[in-house]
């Protein structure tokens, strides 16, 4: 186990923060007043696009030939300290980690970046990999796990995946690596989670737990 990688939102921080309502208000309008997309078929689009491609911003880069980066920059544009303080509990539990740790989120570095900050979790983690990593391909696409891979440059089964989502660790656990579900989410099938931890606070011991082991 040669580095961590977690995912971002409802992951680093607790999914009570509902940080996501301030983007999804960001989305609808951006739809609405800047794709000029009507009001009354947004919610249908979007979970057109959720299903077929993983994102709003994949279907709206198809068929409305939108700007990604002018989207990721848009629908980020919130105030996240209002929802997300200061974990020192978590920095202290990230610090003990004797590997590296990298963010790896279907968000924006911009994003990230705030984030880790408003958490106080500045300076531990070596890079952050967000949407474009694989040319806008979100997880839980093999893509983007690859690419990470190749960027860090270690196999699958050195590393361990954090997330808040389950589907988004079939991947990981396809690509060889220990995996991790946050949060109370009950999948109907939990063959590809190795271990599961109320909040990323509780990864560390995990990790020592599985060290001491071998």
């Amino acid at each position: 186990m040669q580095a961590v990688l977690f995912d971002l939102d409802n992951t680093l921080y607790p999914a009570e923060c509902d940080l996501f309502s301030l983007i999804d208000v960001r989305i609808n309008r951006y739809m609405e007043e800047i794709v000029s997309i009507p009001a009354d078929a947004v919610d249908l689009l979007r979970r057109d696009y959720w299903k077929n491609y993983g994102t709003t911003l994949m279907g709206l880069m198809l068929h409305h030939q939108v700007n990604p980066e002018d989207y990721l920059d848009y629908v980020h544009d919130i105030d996240v300290s209002s929802r997300v303080s200061r974990d020192g509990h978590l920095r202290e539990s990230l610090e003990s980690l004797p590997v590296p740790c990298y963010v790896f989120t279907n968000g924006s570095r911009c994003h990230a970046d705030r984030v880790v900050a408003a958490l106080g979790l500045e300076g531990l983690f070596a890079d952050v990999f967000d949407i474009r990593v694989a040319d806008y391909q979100p997880k839980p696409n093999l893509g983007p796990y690859r690419q990470v891979l190749k960027h860090i440059g270690l196999g699958g089964s050195e590393c361990i995946m954090v997330e808040d989502q389950p589907q988004n660790l079939t991947p990981a656990k396809q690509l060889g690596m220990r995996t991790i579900l946050v949060g109370q989410k009950n999948p109907a099938d939990s063959s590809h989670i190795d271990a599961r931890v109320s909040c990323s606070a509780e990864v560390a011991r995990v990790y020592h737990d599985w060290k001491d082991s071998k």
